[in-house]
C-alpha cells in the first residue's frame, strides 16, 4: 500500500471509530508493523491532523475534522450502491425515494471513471417476497422517535385480537417481507416490537415521554442483550420478533 494510501485509510478507521484503537489494532488491519504506525500517526500530527492519543492507549480523531467526502473507494461505492438498493426495494415510500435520489448524488459526485460501479455494480439485491403493507406513515414514526413524542396505537397480534397502546417509539427495524416497530409499551411496562402491517391505527401525539431518546434506545439494548435478542454487527442492529 502506498504511504498516501496508508494515511488516507488510517483517518477512515479513525473516523469509523467509537472508542479509541491501539497501533497494534491499526497495523492489524493496515497489514504493516506497529513501527510504521507510529510514524504515520507522527506525520498526520505534524500536519495538524487532531488526533489524540499515545502508544499503548489508542488512537482517537477529534470530532468536527472534516475531509472530502466523497473520496470513495470502487468497494465504498458498491457498498453505498448495494445499500441502497436494498432500501429502495424493501423501506418505506419516504425512503425508497431518498435511495434513489442518493443513488443519483454518488454518480453526480465520483469521477467518470468510477461511474460504472453505480449504475454497473457487480453487486445487487436479489428480488424477494413483497412488503405487507403498513397500515402508519413510517416518516412520521422516524419523525416521533428523534422528538421523543408518544404514539397511540391501535394493534392487532397474531391471533386477531385487537388492542390499544401508547408506545414510546425507539427503533424501525427492516425485514425482508415486514418491518418491525420497537417500542416501550405502557400497558405492558416492557419493551415490545410490533410488526407494522398489522397495526390498524395510529395517533402521533405531542406528548414527550419523560427520557431523553438516547437513554431510552440505550436501555432498550440492555434489555435485549440481556434476553439474547440482540445482535450487533459493524453498527448493525437486529432484533428477533416476539
Amino acid at each position: 500500500m502506498r504511504r498516501a494510501d496508508r494515511l488516507f485509510q488510517i483517518l477512515q478507521i479513525l473516523r469509523r471509530q467509537r472508542a479509541p484503537i491501539t497501533a497494534a489494532a491499526l497495523a492489524e488491519e493496515l497489514e504493516t508493523s506497529k513501527r510504521t504506525v507510529y510514524r504515520d500517526i507522527a506525520d498526520l500530527l505534524a500536519q495538524r491532523v487532531p488526533i489524540r492519543g499515545e502508544a499503548g492507549t489508542g488512537y482517537v480523531l477529534d470530532r468536527g475534522f472534516d475531509m472530502p467526502p466523497l473520496m470513495l473507494t470502487p468497494d465504498e461505492i458498491e457498498v453505498a450502491v448495494l445499500g441502497a438498493q436494498w432500501v429502495a426495494h424493501r423501506g418505506d415510500v419516504a425512503l425508497q425515494r431518498a435511495a434513489k435520489d442518493l443513488i443519483a448524488k454518488i454518480a453526480a459526485a465520483v469521477p467518470e471513471r468510477l461511474r460504472p460501479f453505480v449504475f454497473e455494480p457487480a453487486t445487487g439485491v436479489p428480488v424477494g417476497e413483497d412488503q405487507a403493507p403498513d397500515a402508519l406513515d413510517l416518516a412520521e414514526v422516524r419523525a416521533s422517535i428523534r422528538a421523543g413524542t408518544k404514539i397511540a396505537l391501535r394493534y392487532r397480534d397474531e391471533t386477531g385480537r385487537e388492542s390499544e397502546r401508547v408506545v414510546w417509539p425507539v427503533i424501525v427495524g427492516y425485514r425482508d417481507s415486514t418491518r418491525l416497530l420497537a417500542a416501550w409499551c405502557e400497558l405492558r411496562q416492557d419493551f415490545r416490537h410490533f410488526r407494522t402491517d398489522r397495526v390498524t391505527g395510529a395517533r402521533f401525539l405531542d406528548e414527550r415521554y419523560a427520557e431523553k431518546p438516547s437513554a431510552l434506545r440505550a436501555r432498550w439494548r440492555a434489555t435485549m442483550r440481556a434476553r439474547g435478542e440482540l445482535r450487533e454487527r459493524d453498527g448493525a442492529t437486529s432484533t428477533r420478533a416476539r
